[in-house]
């Protein structure tokens, strides 16, 4: 397996300085790193070769192979890893959309939505407060038996 010290996607979670996790995970991320490199010249053989000359022996078949290779370590080596991918991931990348992104969207709805449940519960809050004090300030009888709990104040 070939692979360049700058080989991972600028979007790639950790930088390609940074060496890949150890274990088997490890060699199942350098598999697929080969696996993309492959299928890269993969598609640029068969875009350089079919520009040139007919009658000379072409280089496809040796990077079809490669990239054959290249699955059947991929194939061997996910016998041995039990990590689970979600079938929304796999249906998302094979409608072409970017798994950092999806996840970058879900991170963002799940803080808005997160801030507005803050501004219900600051709401209620005050209110539970407004309410104690007109009701102690007009039932000053009932004041015990009032909600004591301290008020939460971010």
């Amino acid at each position: 397996m070939e692979t360049t010290g700058n080989a991972h996607a600028p979007d790639s979670p950790r930088s390609s300085q940074s060496p890949p996790p150890t274990g088997v995970q490890g060699d199942l991320e350098l598999e697929l790193l080969g696996l993309a490199t492959a299928l890269y010249n993969l598609g640029t053989t068969v875009i350089n070769d079919s520009t040139k000359e007919r009658d000379k022996p072409k280089q496809v078949g040796m990077r079809a192979n490669e990239v054959v290779r290249q699955l059947s370590v991929i194939d061997n080596l996910a016998e041995n890893i039990q990590t689970m991918v979600p079938l929304q991931v796999l249906a998302d990348i094979d409608n072409a959309r970017n798994p950092m992104q999806l996840t970058k969207e879900r991170l963002e709805r799940a803080a808005a939505e997160n801030q507005f449940m803050n501004g219900k519960i600051a709401a209620i809050d005050s209110y539970r407060r407004l309410l104690n004090e007109a009701l102690a300030k007009n039932f000053p009888e009932i004041t015990d038996y009032l909600d004591s709990l301290p008020v939460n104040t971010k």
